[in-house]
Formats: C-alpha cells, sequence, structure tokens
C-alpha cells in the first residue's frame, strides 16, 4: 500500500504552542489517517480533538475533506476545526473552564 506522508498546516506548530501555553497537553495525531484529528488536547481529566485548518488559506483550501466529514459525523465526542492562535486560545480557555466546572463538580458529589 503507497501511502503520501502526511502534510501538516502552517500554522500548526503555532496552534500546538497557544494549547501549550494555555495548560493543555498535546498529541500530535496527523499521521493516523482515514479522516483522523491533527491533534488532541487534554487538560483536567478531559480530552478533545483538534482539526487544524490554515486560517490565511481561502475558504475552498481549508475544507474538511470527505473522510474527515465522514469522522466528525460519526465521532460521539469533542472535535473542533481551528483555524489560527486566537481561536486556539479561545478554545482552550472554554476546554480548560469546562474542565473545571467538572472537577469543582467531582468533589462536591
Amino acid at each position: 500500500m503507497n501511502r503520501r506522508a502526511a502534510r501538516t498546516d502552517d500554522n500548526q506548530k503555532e496552534i500546538v504552542a497557544a494549547f501549550e501555553m494555555c495548560g493543555l497537553s498535546v498529541a500530535l495525531l496527523h499521521r493516523a489517517g482515514e479522516g483522523f484529528p491533527d491533534l488532541v488536547v487534554g487538560y483536567g481529566g478531559l480530552s478533545g480533538l483538534v482539526e487544524v485548518k490554515d486560517g490565511n488559506k481561502p475558504p475552498s483550501a481549508r475544507k474538511l475533506t470527505k473522510k474527515q466529514v465522514q469522522f466528525r459525523e460519526e465521532w460521539r465526542g469533542d472535535y473542533t476545526v481551528i483555524k489560527d492562535t486566537d481561536e486556539a486560545i479561545a478554545f482552550a480557555e472554554y476546554f480548560r473552564d469546562r474542565a473545571n466546572r467538572l472537577m469543582v463538580g467531582e468533589k462536591n458529589a
């Protein structure tokens, strides 16, 4: 089977750095293939899948592939598409807040 090399979007390193700066752990998964997202992020016991698209490219070049669309439709967990570091920071803040609320709920249970 002849597979082409997995490519990353030009802004992936910046987005990973933004997530890490916000305290999230990041695993690179762009080589998994079959529509699997580029990253898994984690914080406070929560994990989320992240597909990176380059916000500097035209919308037609940022579209999800057919396999990515199928994966997203079938996935029953967190999945988001991030196009730039501002979106990464906003998502990290949301994700941390959600994890912190869940942790507080567990302490009160």
